[in-house]
């Protein structure tokens, strides 16, 4: 079966009105509001004490053309989400993947309407349940497919030269506002074709459907598709999920929830906290070899049972030191460190191992500004090590029963992080992704030499391989402004990178 394709009609974006034969050009006055808007970004960053080249750069593109892309199969099936995936909201996952060579349009939406076979809720549409909870209608109603050309080159990003400012113009986000029970597609491609040669792929896709992990499950699963390869079949069955919810009677286990339900007025004062704080990130690499050397540091400080660390343990609680260091709070303050976990792990066989959805947890470790600077790495990072082991089958088993709970009562969107209300003042989250496949998604165009992801709204460190995926680990500082204007400093780029050696303008040498 050939992919089902078709211009699309509805959905278009203002900015961009479309032609009848489906092309798209931005109008002047667009252009111009968009060259107005990145100046006054970067004059924001340089205010900041950021440098504003690394944040503020702008991918033209003024010729698109869209299309709808169907599996051809549409069942009419209805998937009710689960309690994890009703934490996220209908707001939207955008990833995006840096090509050497020009991808191919036409093959991609080929592949990608056979992989859409195994993926009928890509395809399909949000609804809401009587509930207040959702369901995906599995319609085959279409994912979005945009092309269009772009008269610049590829520049080389990489950590030196982040790529996150295109990813907003390259990607087109649609307000998460305007898509339940409405004709919006859940998953939307975005390809750009550099001038001079080398493509760009934008993937946005309803994070109600899916984590991280699930996402680039979908991305391998299409690029084996791609190539003529077999792929797995997922599972979509959310009934196995909450199937497994069963409230602890353990007192810990309850009080270990990563989730808490609040009133209606905690949790608008939480959303609007966090719309009043300006972040910015700093990326920097860590090197295999600095890695290694960091956890023989720490290893030297551990010995007996329960001494084992790896090496994101290590990483993790060296950077939660830094950063602690940098905040330089009172000694008495409380230092939160908040770890996202894959839930779908922790359940073994209880799971089918190709279940496709959110199944994501998190959980918090704690201990004083004090201790934080003064402890030896070593037993910071079995700290680390004993947060991620408190993930336990009968935590999640009890978390998936709490969120069932919230969804039956119709205040789902009641439930929110128990860290939430004060992640800016005294927590910090990690999301490791560094064993995720996001330099293998070969799509006829040989394998991304980027991958770049929008900044976050709260305060995060996101760590993922790096492009050679040689050991080492590309790390992103997802901070507050004035402190990602010091960290850029040299004292402090020395005191991140003190296990590696350090070029003379303060960047680790290898950049």
């Amino acid at each position: 079966m050939t992919a089902n394709t078709t211009n699309e009609m509805n959905e278009t974006d203002e900015t961009d009105p479309t032609g009848e034969d489906g092309k798209r050009t931005a109008p002047k006055a667009t252009r111009a509001k968009r060259a107005t808007r990145a100046k006054k970004a970067a004059g924001r960053a340089g205010a900041a004490g950021v440098a504003a080249a690394p944040f503020r750069r702008v991918v033209d593109s003024r010729e698109e053309r869209s299309f709808l892309v169907r599996a051809g199969t549409g069942t009419g099936a209805r998937v009710r989400l689960s309690g994890y995936d009703l934490l996220t909201g209908p707001w939207y996952t955008p990833m995006t993947f840096f090509y050497r060579n020009t991808l191919d349009g036409a093959e991609l939406r080929a592949s990608l309407a056979r992989t859409l076979r195994r993926y009928p809720p890509l395809a399909g549409r949000l609804t809401r349940d009587r509930d207040g909870g959702l369901s995906v209608l599995c319609n085959d109603a279409g994912v979005r497919f945009t092309e269009a050309v772009s008269p610049e080159p590829m520049r080389e990003y990489g950590p030196d030269l982040r790529a996150e400012p295109v990813i907003g113009p390259l990607l087109r986000e649609v307000s998460a506002f305007r898509v339940v029970d409405r004709d919006t597609p859940l998953l939307k491609i975005r390809l750009t074709r550099m001038r001079g040669g080398g493509s760009i792929l934008g993937v946005t896709i309803n994070h109600s459907l899916a984590d991280g992990g699930n996402t680039l499950a979908f991305l391998e699963s299409w690029s084996r598709e791609h190539h003529g390869l077999a792929a797995a079949e997922p599972s979509h069955d959310r009934d196995v999920l909450d199937a497994l919810g069963r409230e602890s009677p353990d007192p810990a286990t309850v009080a270990s929830r990563a989730f808490v339900g609040v009133s209606r007025l905690r949790l608008l004062t939480t959303n609007l906290k966090v719309g009043l704080h300006k972040l910015a990130t700093v990326a920097t690499r860590f090197e295999a070899a600095e890695l290694a050397a960091m956890k023989e540091a720490a290893r030297r400080q551990l010995t007996g049972e329960g001494s084992w660390v790896s090496t994101n343990d290590v990483l993790t609680a060296h950077i939660w030191q830094v950063l602690g260091e940098l905040r330089g709070r009172d000694d008495e303050a409380a230092e939160w460190l908040g770890m996202i976990v894959g839930a779908q792990s922790r359940l073994g066989d209880a799971l089918p191992a190709g279940y496709w959805g959110n199944c994501v947890s998190n959980s918090w470790t704690t201990t004083s500004a004090g201790a934080l600077r003064e402890r030896p790495l070593g037993r910071v990072a079995q700290d680390v090590r004993a947060c991620l082991d408190a993930n336990t089958a009968e935590k999640i088993r009890d978390e998936i029963a709490f969120l069932n709970s919230y969804r039956r009562a119709g205040v789902s969107r009641h439930v929110m992080s128990v860290r939430a209300p004060d992640v800016f003042e005294t927590a910090l989250s990690v999301n490791n992704w560094s064993q995720f496949p996001l330099y293998r998604i070969d799509l006829g165009g040989g394998k991304p030499f980027w991958y770049e992801f929008p900044d976050l709204p709260v305060p995060t460190v996101h760590i993922a391989p790096t492009p050679a995926e040689d050991g080492g680990r590309d790390v992103y500082l997802c901070l507050a402004q004035e402190h990602a204007a010091v960290v850029r400093e040299r004292a402090w780029l020395e005191r991140l990178h003190v296990h590696g050696r350090i070029a003379g303008d303060g960047v680790p040498e290898g950049k």
